[in-house]
C-alpha cells in the first residue's frame, strides 16, 4: 500500500513545449502574436518560456533595448514629445521670424521633423547678472511659448508686421485706376493710337 506523504510548500513543474528549430512557419502557429502578448497556447502554467529560435530572440532583444543615441553622446535618451514641448520646438525652428534685431544661421535640415533626441534644461544666471540679465519671477513661465506670448516687445512687433502685411495685400479701390507704373503708360499710349 503506498503511502501517502504530507506535501509541504509548493510542488510544482514546468511543461516544456516542443521546440523546432526549423525556419519554416508550421501551420499550427498563431497569427497575430507578438513579443508581447502571447496566446496561451504558448504560456506554460502561465508563464512565458523565451524561444529557442535565434531569430526570435533577437527579435525580443533589439524590442528591449531602450531608445538612446548611443554611448558618444552619453545614451541620452528620446523624451517622449507633449504637445508643449512640439510646440517649443516649433518656435526655435521659426526663431528667425520673432526678433528684427537678431539673425540666425539657416538651419540644416529643411525638413519639417521634429528631432528625436533632445534635451530641456534651465537656464541659471550667475550672481553678477542679478539686474542685468535676469528674469523677475513674473517673467518665468513654464515653456518658452508662455514666456514669448507675456513679452511686450515682442507682442507690438507681431501687430506691427501683422498690419503691415495686411495693409500690403488688402485691396485698395478700383483695380482699373490703379497705376502700375510703365506698364499703365503703355496701355493709355495703346488706348490714345
Amino acid at each position: 500500500m503506498p503511502e501517502n506523504k504530507p506535501v509541504i510548500g509548493l510542488s510544482w513543474e514546468p511543461k516544456l513545449p516542443q521546440l523546432s528549430f526549423g525556419t519554416k512557419k508550421s501551420s499550427n502557429e498563431v497569427p497575430g502574436a507578438s513579443a508581447v502578448y502571447k496566446p496561451s497556447s504558448e504560456l506554460m502554467d502561465g508563464l512565458f518560456v523565451p524561444p529557442n529560435d535565434p531569430k526570435k530572440v533577437n527579435k525580443l532583444l533589439r524590442k528591449q533595448i531602450k531608445d538612446t543615441t548611443g554611448k558618444n553622446w552619453f545614451d541620452m535618451p528620446a523624451p517622449t514629445i507633449t504637445p508643449e514641448l512640439k510646440r517649443d520646438l516649433q518656435l526655435l525652428k521659426l526663431r528667425g521670424a520673432m526678433d528684427p534685431k537678431r539673425h540666425y544661421k539657416k538651419s540644416g535640415s529643411k525638413s519639417k521633423t521634429l528631432p528625436k533626441y533632445f534635451q530641456v534644461g534651465t537656464v541659471i544666471e550667475p550672481a553678477s547678472e542679478y539686474y542685468s540679465g535676469r528674469l523677475t519671477k513674473k517673467e518665468r513661465k513654464t515653456t518658452l511659448t508662455e514666456e514669448l506670448l507675456s513679452d511686450r516687445n515682442l507682442g507690438e512687433y507681431r501687430k506691427r508686421k501683422v498690419r503691415e502685411i495686411e495693409a500690403r495685400n488688402r485691396p485698395g479701390g478700383v483695380d482699373k485706376w490703379k497705376n502700375r507704373g510703365p506698364q499703365s503708360r503703355k496701355r493709355a499710349k495703346q488706348r490714345r493710337h
